[in-house]
């Protein structure tokens, strides 16, 4: 939440994540696309949601979800045309929500025309300055340049075939084959980016989500990954001299243009370094994200995440789940609560139930904490991840890539159900005659749009009230927060001017401090105890 009063509009906001493909159907084709999300704007704006962020919509071969663009200044006709992309900025604006669109800088797709053309034009071809492009090791050239492992795992180098048919050079991508990775020391990959960054501002766009942002300067020299020396191609100093460029950009347009880097660093001072006042404006926290259901654990969490951003004076995030994360309904109801990639595995038990109740008390926490929140599209429903989609209808690289030992992410990119008591459940118009690109569960016609709206016990109305509460409240948002004393497992704090949050993740019900009225509880108090997997906002004076 922000206001006139309270600093650039990024700096509190509450910002929704649009996966397009599977947030609302509204050409019938059992995919999502922009006409959908503009008939939903309505949804969005009742939500109280202050921005939306779209996952990418660009034209793309679609070998890892759109995270492979082929062209960084259109929309991909499954989605709609560029024109809609200008109505829906424009619709939004006209209901007070600002959009940030997600850039991809570090690779591109293999059918981008800068990649097409360094591979027609051979080992001489001007183009390949812009990628990575490296004889090979070994008699012949047969050894790929390093032993680099990629962020999916596996080898970092392809080789390419020359146009008379002999063996190439070989380049670099630090995910899937068909993402090349752009070679951000040579001058014309920089100026394309901040010409990209401001076609999208002429557009009206408010910000600007920055993936993989860590990552895209190079070691030139391509040392080898070893323990005791600098990383070859992770958070190397020089990528700071390009996020300084995007700022004058982002700083040259009126209304607060926002910059919001992706940045996976375990070094919070490294992980800073991104947010320093003339770079990026905030960067996603995926500490929290990971983070067990543990006391001890989110409030170190929280204190890291704090301190970590008090020196560079850039406000805080905080997330729960995304479209590359097992929705936290289902983390929460497991035995370990964590996240990792490393230890997501198929057939893991999870009690529901107790994870519905446990991601309620965490939509208070999250809401209540000082920064921004993010909330992706299907938690303010309740949805828990699909486990169970049928081996031949997923879609994701990973699960492939991992040997089928990884799931993969399309449990959390299921499409949404809006109304009616089975699949499609409202994705797709009525008699629309393809079925949703995902299954949807039948399990969800209880959590649908419409079963939920104007039932109080809804995690929907739940969302709707938190969400309600933190424009209103002056105490909600940006700012600080004081630690209160409280229980074992139970978190308390403060934040002024006279607004408390309590959450209870012990085994027994706490005590309420003292307190004037209660504003919103996640679940049903006993009497003035909170009981487990509860939180609690409380005003106190």
């Amino acid at each position: 939440m922000s206001t006139p009063d309270s600093g650039p509009w990024w700096r509190g906001a509450v910002i929704y994540q649009v996966y397009p493909r599977s947030f609302a159907d509204g050409g019938g084709d059992g995919v999502g696309d922009i006409a959908g999300i503009r008939s939903r704007l309505p949804y969005l704006a009742e939500l109280g949601i202050d921005a939306i962020w779209f996952s990418p919509w660009y034209p793309s071969p679609m070998a890892d979800a759109g995270y492979d663009v082929a062209d960084y200044r259109d929309i991909d006709p499954v989605f709609g045309t560029l024109a809609e992309a200008e109505a829906l900025i424009s619709e939004a604006h006209a209901l007070g929500i600002r959009t940030i669109v997600d850039v991809v800088p570090n690779h591109c797709s293999d059918a981008h025309p800068w990649f097409q053309a360094a591979l027609a034009g051979g080992p001489d071809a001007p183009e390949r300055e812009l990628f990575w492009f490296r004889p090979g090791r070994g008699p012949g050239g047969d050894q790929r340049p390093t032993d680099w492992i990629g962020e999916f795992g596996g080898p970092t180098w392809t080789r390419t075939v020359n146009p008379d048919g002999t063996p190439g050079d070989w380049y670099l991508h630090l995910f899937a084959p068909e993402q090349p990775d752009f070679n951000w020391d040579h001058p014309r990959v920089r100026a394309e980016f901040e010409d990209i960054l401001r076609f999208w501002f002429d557009r009206g766009v408010d910000g600007i989500r920055i993936d993989s942002a860590g990552l895209l300067v190079k070691d030139g020299t391509l040392p080898e990954t070893l323990p005791d020396r600098p990383h070859p191609f992770r958070d190397l100093d020089g990528v700071h001299e390009i996020y300084r460029d995007w700022r004058r950009v982002a700083d040259s347009y009126p209304g607060d243009r926002a910059l919001i880097g992706e940045v996976w660093l375990p070094d919070r001072q490294r992980f800073a370094n991104y947010l320093r006042p003339d770079e990026l404006h905030a960067a996603f926290n995926f500490d929290f994200l990971g983070c067990a259901w543990d006391a001890a654990a989110l409030r170190e969490s929280i204190d890291g995440t704090l301190s970590a951003h008090a020196p560079v004076g850039a406000p805080a995030t905080w997330v729960l789940s995304n479209h590359d994360v097992t929705r936290h309904v289902t983390r929460y109801g497991r035995a370990d609560t964590r996240f990792s990639f490393a230890a997501k595995r198929e057939g893991i038990p999870t009690d529901l139930e107790l994870g519905t109740r446990r991601a309620r008390a965490a939509a208070l926490l999250s809401l209540a904490l000082p920064g921004a929140a993010y909330v992706y599209q299907g938690e303010e429903l309740g949805l828990w991840e699909v486990e169970d989609i049928p081996y031949e209808l997923r879609q994701d690289p990973m699960w492939e890539r991992s040997g089928r030992v990884d799931p993969g992410r399309d449990g959390c990119r299921v499409p949404l159900p809006w109304t009616g008591d089975a699949p499609p459940f409202g994705f797709s118009p009525d008699g629309a005659a393809a079925a949703p690109w995902l299954p949807q569960p039948a399990d969800w016609k209880d959590r649908t749009v419409r079963a939920q709206t104007g039932d109080p016990h809804s995690m929907l109305e739940l969302y709707r009230a938190a969400i309600g509460i933190r424009r209103s409240e002056a105490a909600l948002g940006d700012g600080g927060l004081t630690w209160l004393p409280a229980p074992d497992k139970v978190l308390a704090f403060a934040r002024d001017p006279g607004f408390t949050c309590v959450v209870n993740l012990s085994a027994a019900a706490v005590p309420l401090p003292a307190h004037e009225r209660l504003l919103l509880a996640s679940g049903p108090l006993d009497d003035d105890r909170l009981p487990p997997d509860t939180a609690a906002w409380l005003r106190t004076r």
